[in-house]
């Protein structure tokens, strides 16, 4: 219960920092962070995270990380549910708390509350092959650099850098095609607000990240045998 706990807040706080940069602090003209700051939120977010509850419960926030870490052997796939549910459900928390801190603002509109999408709701109006080819690829490295980061040679108390780097860097690269997911929670928690379009191409985000996660998993399984 206690590694449940941990990855729901840590959920959370992942979709409020990540996505609270986007909604509240990336626009202005000329003080707002722009994509470059939502990027460095995102990836900041994972690495206080895992310093935070990494020794608790693997810090994995995410549906992809928790499949593709026990496809490469290196979590239980009995947690698998569980993780999962309280990473979703901590998600929408962090979702909430951002709605109702969004809509506290005179002329508030909801817009795509930093949902993601592709075609006419990608940021730069990225087709659906685009969307895909890119969600597998950034998902499948970023689960290959969380297996070379926590893997038992790798040098010790850099993991949670590496990761939030990581995560940083795949946002630059992504944020312009699917306003970046790798993560089914974070997008789940956004689509459950926006509805309509966002809910109908949810499923991408979803079947996406697991297919690159998935594949990383084999990969680094196959590069690095070693479980711990």
């Amino acid at each position: 219960m206690k590694k449940l706990v941990a990855e729901f807040i840590g959920t959370m706080w992942l979709v409020l920092g990540g996505c609270g940069s986007a909604v509240l602090a990336a626009g202005y003209p000329e003080l707002g962070i722009g994509f470059v700051g939502v990027s460095l939120a995102f990836g900041l977010t994972v690495l206080t995270m895992a310093y935070a509850i990494g020794h608790i419960s693997g810090c994995h926030l995410n549906p992809a990380v928790s499949i593709g870490l026990a496809i490469g052997g290196r979590f239980d796939k009995k947690e698998l549910l569980p993780y999962i549910v309280a990473q979703v459900l901590g998600g929408i928390l962090g979702a909430a708390i951002l709605y109702g801190i969004a809509s506290g603002k005179a002329g508030f509109e909801l817009g795509g509350f930093a949902a993601n999408g592709y075609g006419e709701h990608s940021p730069d109006s990225y087709n659906l092959t685009a969307a895909l080819i890119t969600e597998v690829v950034m998902t499948f490295a970023f689960l290959i650099i969380i297996l070379g980061a926590t893997h038992s040679k790798a040098p010790k108390g850099f993991g949670g850098l590496a990761i939030g780097l990581g995560l940083t860097l795949i946002h630059l690269i992504s944020i312009p095609v699917t306003n970046t997911s790798v993560n089914p929670a974070r997008s789940t928690s956004q689509a459950l607000f926006v509805g309509d379009w966002a809910l109908s191409q949810l499923w991408l985000f979803w079947v996406a990240p697991i297919i690159g996660a998935a594949i990383a998993g084999l990969v680094y399984k196959y590069l690095s045998p070693e479980t711990t």
